[in-house]
C-alpha cells in the first residue's frame, strides 16, 4: 500500500516487481512466475493462477479488494466493429469513471493496436476531436499497458495463432506530454519476458513537444518517432496547432535534426490533407525544403471527417505526394481504417462519456 492508496501491480516495471516480493520475503524464480501471469498470459484473477505456494500465499494476502495491489482491467463499456470487419474500437472506463478509446487494427500479416495515454488531449489541434475535449488527466503505465492486454485478448478469442505485432501511440493524448508513464509502459510492453513487443514496432506520435523529443534522443530512445507536422510555415503550422505557439515550427525541425543526428533514425511526419489549408502545391514544394537533410517519410492522411475542415481532393494530394517524391522523399498515403465507427486518426473523443460515467 501507498501513500496514495493500493497500486496497480501492471504499473511496476520488472525490477520494481521484484523489488516488492523480495520485501515481502517471495524470492527467486517467482518473480518471473507472477510476470508472466501478468504479462503474457494477461490473467486478471491471479488467485485462480497455479502459482507455486509461496507465491500463491502472496496473491491471497495482497492482490484485490482492500489489498495493497490490483491489476488494471478497464471496463469495457462498448465495442464497435467496422463493416469491413478489420477494426475494432473498444470504449473503456478507467477506476475512476474517466473513458478512454482504444482501437484494435488488423492488416495484411500484421495486427496493431493504437492506444490512449491520456483522457482528454491539451494540445487543441483544430481538425482533432480529441483535441477538442480538452484535457482530463495523464493515465498511468498500467492503464496503457492494460489497453494493449485487452486488445490481444480480443484478438487470441478470434483466432489464438494471431498476434499483436505493431503498437501505435496515436489514440487519445499526446503521448510526450505523459512521457514519463508512456516509457515506464513501453518498457513493459516491449520485454520479452511478458507482451514482448519489439521496439522497432513501436511508434510514439507527437504533435511537436519538443523536450519530450530531445529526451528520446539523449536517452537514445529505441521506439519510432512520429511527428504531427501538417504546416511548412510559422502561420500555416499555427492555425491548424496551437502548441506551436509554445514550440515554433523552428524548433521543432530543430529538434527533429538532432534526434536523427543522435539516434540515426528515419521520422515518420504525419501530414493531414486539408482542402485550402495546407495541400497547395507550394505548400509541398515548402515542406521539401523545410526537410531537407533529414532521414525522414512521409505519411500523408487524408483528412477525417471530424467536423468544420473538409479532406483534400484526391487529384490534389496525388499532386502533393509527387512533388515530395520528386524531391527525394519517400511518401505514402495512410491505410485508412474504421472511418465508419469513428476510429479514424483524429476522431477518437469517447463519444459515449457522458451517458456511460
Amino acid at each position: 500500500m501507498t501513500a496514495d492508496g493500493p497500486q496497480s501491480l501492471h504499473d511496476l516495471a520488472f525490477p520494481e516487481l521484484a523489488a516488492v516480493l523480495k520485501r515481502d520475503g517471495v524470492i527467486g524464480h517467482h518473480v518471473k512466475s507472477l510476470w508472466r501471469a501478468i504479462h503474457r498470459e494477461g490473467e486478471l484473477l491471479l488467485t485462480d493462477y497455479p502459482f507455486l505456494p509461496p507465491l500463491k500465499r502472496w496473491v491471497a494476502a495482497s492482490v484485490g479488494p482492500d489489498k495493497p495491489f490490483f491489476l488494471d482491467a478497464p471496463e469495457v463499456i462498448d465495442e464497435i466493429r467496422s463493416s469491413d470487419g478489420l477494426t475494432r474500437k473498444f470504449l473503456l472506463r478507467l477506476n475512476d469513471g474517466q473513458v478512454i478509446e482504444t482501437v484494435l487494427m488488423g492488416y495484411e500479416g500484421r495486427n496493431t493496436v493504437c492506444v490512449s495515454t491520456q483522457a482528454g488531449c491539451a494540445m487543441g489541434c483544430v481538425f482533432c476531436a480529441t483535441g477538442q475535449m480538452g484535457f482530463v488527466r495523464h493515465l498511468r503505465p498500467g492503464e496503457i499497458v492494460a489497453q494493449v492486454l485487452h486488445a490481444r485478448r480480443v484478438l487470441k478469442s478470434i483466432d489464438p495463432k494471431k498476434r499483436l505485432r505493431n503498437l501505435v501511440m496515436m489514440g487519445m493524448g499526446e503521448p510526450l506530454h505523459n512521457i514519463d508513464s508512456v516509457m515506464a509502459a513501453l518498457d513493459s510492453i516491449s520485454d520479452v519476458r511478458g507482451i514482448g513487443i519489439g521496439p522497432s514496432k513501436i511508434a510514439i506520435s507527437t504533435v511537436g513537444v519538443v523536450p519530450g523529443i530531445q529526451r528520446m534522443a539523449e536517452q537514445n530512445s529505441p521506439y519510432r518517432l512520429a511527428v504531427s507536422l501538417h504546416g511548412s510555415t510559422e502561420e500555416e503550422r499555427a492555425a491548424l496547432v496551437p502548441a506551436s505557439k509554445r514550440w515554433s515550427l523552428e524548433m521543432l525541425i530543430d529538434a527533429c535534426r538532432d534526434y536523427g543526428v543522435k539516434t540515426g533514425r528515419r521520422i515518420l511526419f504525419e501530414w493531414t490533407l486539408i482542402a485550402g489549408k495546407n495541400d497547395s502545391p507550394e505548400t509541398a514544394a515548402r515542406l521539401a525544403v523545410l526537410l531537407e537533410g533529414i532521414d525522414a517519410h512521409i505519411n500523408l492522411i487524408p483528412l477525417n471527417p471530424t467536423g468544420g475542415f473538409t479532406g483534400t481532393a484526391s487529384n490534389s494530394g496525388h499532386e502533393f505526394q509527387k512533388i515530395l517524391r520528386a524531391a527525394g522523399f519517400p511518401c505514402t498515403f495512410r491505410q485508412r481504417r474504421g472511418i465508419d465507427v469513428a476510429a479514424g486518426c483524429g476522431m477518437l473523443k469517447a463519444e459515449k462519456r457522458v451517458r456511460a460515467v
